[in-house]
This record gives structure tokens, sequence and C-alpha cells, in this order.
């Protein structure tokens, strides 16, 4: 797989089905080279037999909800301006209708019960910010005050000034006359003037206020809807989340869960018989206990929270998890191993597993017995399978593109470490007898994990002539809390320990694997690692250091999530801060380093990869800096497809001059 082959990698959205099972809809995207950005369309399929065929044209089409009667479609897409809005088609195809004009954007799209009305959540800017004024350039506006202690947000910027509330707006028939814009005319004594019809129709503004709301869900009967609110602390970060339900009409607000349940909320959901399930973390009465987070289901009832998963077996915290339905049971994704597999849970806690094996399940939807979910698997970015009363099927082709480019298939295997503990991963190769350069790959997160999806970060390498090891060490998901939580406050030790014993067993294990010839490489908190293991180990012939988290004691002023994250991952105490800082040893590395960052990285701010960068310079280590322009802390995965490859061809050209193949 090169480079440019990420065109061929389609990511297939949470699908919807029809209340009856007959048919399903989701969305499906790619980056595009020529448009520089990712493109995408919703798809429909006539179960349990039909084709997949193009349901809409527009450039970036996404996030399909159905009305309950499963007539109309509403979905996302971008207005003249580019600007996210909902439109509304007939679920069998035709020409859509735009509903909104949110200035910012919307999201949380849901239906009523009765169909009438559509909720969502929108950005509303402060009177002079983000065009609000017409000719006002940024640079112009007001100074913001801050008196919070969280003011920006990765991929966003300055949130304080444009706080996300709730709206609903009535939904349109799709078969109604559109609107007529009047002429100017001198009209006939007695003809009136056409009327300009409200197409999109004014939406009512459902909450007030500095705090924002995210998640939208109507109670059974309408009348409410629940939402978080997430109000912007003064002194001291608290994950804890509120949940309240708002009157529809506007009429005002109740609490349905406070602060005092100690739960961080990830998703929300109503039953046909009213009860209410979420996904929810326990971060404890401090409100900060984030790390390795026990997501699990839990039903709210009039006795409070009653957790219906135990998280330290059950993996519920996959980004873009959520809640489904079956009959009276749930459905929801459980992370292990470097897969995930959606589970059925009973209201009394019984488990049983629909989709297993080497598949990653991102989005599901149910009717009946009949089940749809978009996957991943070893040889596709993303398909859609229908589990009906037997086996997973599959029904989409999407992943044949990214095939027949060429995909090197993983080998898992575990390694024992030096303490005993088993270290999970694999090893991608080029084929033939090698001997390869081997690169270490290392993941972010920490509470991440790799998987068994097809990954275009290994696989180009792997076309490039290396083998890429790459592991789940301690501090990683899908093992357990116990393993997520090893590394609180002793970052840089057992993962550490784990990567290089990982490397060395797979070395061991395959003579194809050139051990004299390694290199290193990661991103975010891989980033952080792979700039503590060449502070430590000199092995390596050359070493990149992406998007990293470098320097604790300056991530806390300038991260987005820098006010709670340094203090539970590596402390608060200065000694302890600097035994876990890159920053600290720079002036151990000797390994040549690549340090590659964006510029509008607001996870890891760029000044973590440029202070890195000068330390490297003032020890006297060969050092080399990427900057990208316009990009944030996803670059690897959402930023401009035209970047993304620039950032590849980069990549191999160090390699190339680090690490030759064959050299």
């Amino acid at each position: 797989m090169r480079a440019q082959d990420i065109e061929k990698l389609v990511s297939v959205g949470r699908p919807v089905i029809a209340p009856d099972g007959s048919f399903t809809v989701f969305a499906a995207s790619r980056p595009d080279l020529a448009a520089n950005r990712a493109v995408g369309q919703l798809w429909r399929i006539d179960l349990p037999d039909g084709a997949p065929r193009r349901l809409t044209r527009g450039t970036a089409d996404a996030s399909p909800r159905l009305s309950p009667d499963g007539r109309r479609l509403a979905f996302v897409r971008g207005d003249a301006k580019g600007v996210a809005q909902i439109f509304v088609v007939d679920a069998g195809g035709g020409e859509p209708v735009q509903v909104t004009e949110a200035p910012l954007g919307v999201s949380d799209v849901t239906w009523s019960p009765d169909g009438e009305s559509l909720a969502f959540t929108a950005r509303v800017p402060e009177k002079g910010r983000y065009g609000s004024v017409e000719g006002l350039e940024a640079s112009a506006e007001s100074p913001r005050h801050i008196t919070g202690i969280r003011w920006h947000s990765n991929g966003l910027g300055y949130t304080q000034d444009r706080p996300a509330h709730l709206f609903i707006v009535p939904a349109p028939a799709t078969d109604s006359e559109p609107a007529y814009e009047p002429a100017a005319a001198v009209r006939p004594e007695g003809v009136e003037a056409p009327r300009k019809k409200l197409v999109p129709a004014a939406a009512t503004q459902l909450t007030e206020g500095t705090a924002s709301h995210f998640g939208a869900v109507f109670t059974g009967d309408g009348a409410e809807l629940l939402t978080v609110v997430d109000e912007i602390e003064r002194d001291r970060r608290d994950l804890r989340s509120r949940l309240v339900a708002v009157s529809a009409d506007g009429s005002g607000q109740r609490e349905v869960l406070g602060r005092e349940a100690n739960l961080t909320l990830n998703d929300l959901f109503i039953t046909a018989d009213g009860t209410i399930a979420v996904l929810g973390d326990d971060v404890g009465a401090d409100g900060i206990d984030f790390i390795a987070p026990g997501v699990s289901l839990w039903l709210l009832e009039d006795t409070g929270p009653r957790r219906l998963t135990d998280p330290d077996t059950i993996d519920l915290g996959e980004v873009g998890s959520h809640i489904g339905e079956v009959g009276e049971d749930f459905l929801v994704q459980d992370r292990s191993r470097g897969r995930v597999r959606l589970l059925r849970i009973t209201r009394t806690g019984e488990i049983t597993e629909l989709i297993g094996g080497d598949v990653e399940v991102n989005g599901h939807a149910a009717a009946g017995q009949r089940i749809v979910a978009s996957v991943s698997l070893p040889a596709s970015y993303g398909e859609l399978v229908l589990v009906d009363g037997g086996a997973m099927r599959t029904l989409t082709a999407f992943g044949a593109g990214a095939e027949a480019s060429g995909v090197a298939a993983p080998q898992e295997l575990t390694v024992q470490g030096r303490d005993g503990y088993p270290v999970h991963g694999w090893v991608a190769r080029p084929a033939g007898e090698g001997p390869h350069p081997v690169i270490l790959q290392i993941h972010g997160g920490p509470y991440a994990t790799y998987g068994i999806h097809l990954f275009d970060e290994t696989q180009v390498l792997v076309d490039a002539g290396y083998a890429v090891v790459y592991c789940n060490p301690r501090g990683s998901a899908g093992y357990g809390r116990a393993h997520g939580r090893s590394i609180r406050q002793a970052m840089g030790t057992v993962d550490f320990a784990d990567v290089i014993d990982f490397l060395d067993g797979a070395i061991a294990a395959d003579p194809a694997l050139d051990g004299a010839h390694v290199g290193v490489q990661g991103g975010s908190y891989g980033g952080y690692l792979t700039a503590w293991v060449i502070a430590h180990d000199h092995r390596f012939a050359g070493a990149i250091v992406e998007r990293g988290f470098l320097d604790p004691i300056s991530f806390q002023g300038t991260s987005d999530i820098g006010s709670f994250f340094g203090d539970e991952y590596v402390g608060t105490d200065a000694a302890a801060i600097a035994r876990q800082s890159p920053m600290a040893v720079v002036d151990q590395v000797t390994t040549p380093t690549f340090v590659i960052h964006s510029e509008l990285d607001f996870r890891c701010p760029l000044e973590q990869a440029t202070r890195y960068y000068m330390g490297l310079k003032r020890a006297g280590t060969e050092a080399e800096m990427l900057v990208f322009p316009g990009e944030n802390h996803e670059l690897t995965r959402g930023g401009q497809p035209r970047h993304r490859v620039e950032r590849f061809d980069a990549i191999l050209d160090w390699w190339k001059r680090k690490l030759p193949v064959g050299g």
C-alpha cells in the first residue's frame, strides 16, 4: 500500500435501520486527493439481499437519522458556505430539503417521536465573533476575558465565546412545494406578491447561558429532551456530568442526574418503555480519576444509577461507542485485545456476544432481531455487515480497492516481558526472507490500542520494505483496567519495558527481522514514549517523535486537556514530574530525531515540539522538524489528504536516509 492509496480507505459510519428492518442507510467516506478533503455520501441497502446504492450525491453527507416511521431521512451536509446543516430527504432518495441555517453548524441530530420536529445542538457565537458581524476580521475582534480553567479545544479553537445550545425545528415534508424568491415587479391591482416560504424554518433555542450542551435524546412522549450540561470551571477541573431534561416547548428544565453521581457520560439512550440508559465512567468524588476509564452501561433508576457491566472485564470506552436496543435488551461495543465485539446485555446484566472474532465494530443498529453494524476488518478499513438470526454476513465490498493495492497480513504475537508480564501485539513484514530493517511503532493514548483493522501507518512502511513491530504495552486499553492504570504516575517505566521487550522478542522469533538495523516512531503518547525510549536506549538508527506529550510542565497551561491530564498521569510533585519527563532527559538523546507536529494542535501544542527540538539541537543531537500549517492533533486520521501524503513522503524519506532498506 502506497501513501496515495489512502484514497482507497473507505470508512463506514454508524448505520440506521428502518423500523421494520426492511432497509438500512449509512454514510461512507474516504480521503480524496483532488478535492483535498474527505468526501462521502449516504448509501442504502434493501435487506436482506439488496445491493448497496448511493442515496445522496453531496460532497460530504454524514450522520443519517431515520424518522420514526422510516419514511424520511435527516442527515448533515455542508451548505453553500461549507457549514454543516441538517437536510431531510425521502428515505428512498430524491432532492434533499435544507432545514437549518446555524452559523457555526449543527450536531447531535435527533427526531421527535411523532416525526414532526428535529432537535440538535449548535454553537452560538458571541456577538461580534466568528463572522456574526459582516466584514469584521478575527484580528479586529475584541479581546477575550478568560476566568475559567478551560478556553479552547483541539480541532475547534476558543470555546467559551461560542457555547453549544439545544435547538428544536419543525421537520419538513419532503414532497412539499419548494420556496420561491419573490420577483421585483409592478403588479396589477388586487394581485398580491408571492410570500416567501421560510425554508429553512426558524429554529427555537431551548437553552441559554455560558454552559454548553451535548447530546439530544427525546423522551418517549416528546415532551422533553435529555442533554448533558458542560460548565467551564473557575478553579479546578471536574469531569463529572450533569444530565438535564429540557422541555421541548422551552418552558424550563429539570435535573435528571447530578454531579454527586460521579459519572462522566459518554452516551444517552431512552428505551421504548422510557428507561434511561447511559454509558458512563465513575471518575470519583474529586471528578478527575479518568485514567483507564471504567466506562459501564448504567440504568438510571429512582434509587440512583445501577451498573449493568463490570468495567474490569468489559471495556465500553471505545471512541464512538454507543447504546442500541434489541427487544428489551441493549447493544454495546466491547474493546478487547485489539478487537471490538458487539454484545447484547439484558437488564439483569447477562451478556451474549453477537459479533466477535477478528473484527472491530464501529457502530450498530437493530430492528426486531435484525442487526446491522459498521466494522473494520484485517483487509478492509470499513464495511457494513448483517446479523439476522445467524452468522455475520458482509453486505459491502469497500475494502476491495485497498486489498488490490497490496495488504500485508500482520502476525499476532505475545512476548513474555522481563518481569514475566505478557505483552501482546503484531508484526507486519514484507514478503521474502529478509533481513528486513525493523521499525518499532508506538500508539497514542496512552489508553488506546492497536487493533486488527487495516492500518495505513503500518502498511505504507511495509510496502517500503520495513518490518513493523507494534504492541499494546501496559497503559493501553483492551486488557482490563489494571493494565491501563499501571502507568498512573509511573510513565516511562513498565510501558517502556514492554515495548522494548516486545521488540526484542519479535526479532528473536523471526530471522527475517534485522535486529541490527532498527528505528522507532510514535505519535501523541507514542511520541512521548518514543522520546523516552531514545533517551534510555541508544540502539536506534533514527526516531520520529510526532505530536508528542513531551513537557508535562508547560502542557499544564497550553493543552486543552492540560487542566487534568498531567496531574493524573505524572502527578503534581516537581521531582516526580521530572522523573517522567522526556524534556528533562533530552540531553541524553544521541539518536537522530525527526520531530513532526501540526501548527494548530491544541491537544499537544506546538510548543511541545519546538522546545523539544531546540533541546535536541542544544545537546548537539542531529534533529529535523516538520510543521504542518492548518492542521491539528488529528492530522494522521482526518487531516487534509495532500498533507497526509506529504507526511508519509517525509517519513519515508527520513527512513531512507537513516534506515535504508538493503543498507
